[in-house]
C-alpha cells in the first residue's frame, strides 16, 4: 500500500504519476494556480472530510508551490 498523502497509488500509473502529467499538460502559470487551488480545496473541506490527512494533503500542495517559485529565485 502506497503513502495516501506524497504518493498515492491511485494516481500512479506506470512509471508516471498523475500531478507530472497534469505539469506537462499545462503552462507554468496555470500549473502554479491548479497547486494553489487544489491546496485550498483541502484546507477547506478537512474539517468535513479526512481531518488531519487532508491538511497534509494541502501541505504537499503548498509545498510544491513553494517549490515551483523558488525556481524563479535560483
Amino acid at each position: 500500500m502506497g503513502d495516501s498523502v506524497n504518493h498515492p497509488d491511485h494516481y500512479t500509473v506506470g512509471d508516471i504519476e498523475c500531478i507530472d502529467a497534469i505539469k506537462a499538460s499545462m503552462s507554468e502559470e496555470a500549473f502554479r494556480g491548479y497547486l494553489k487551488g487544489t491546496a485550498m480545496k483541502y484546507l477547506w473541506r478537512y474539517r468535513y472530510k479526512n481531518g488531519v490527512e487532508d491538511l497534509k494533503k494541502a501541505q504537499w500542495y503548498l509545498n510544491e508551490l513553494i517549490d515551483e517559485l523558488e525556481k524563479d529565485e535560483s
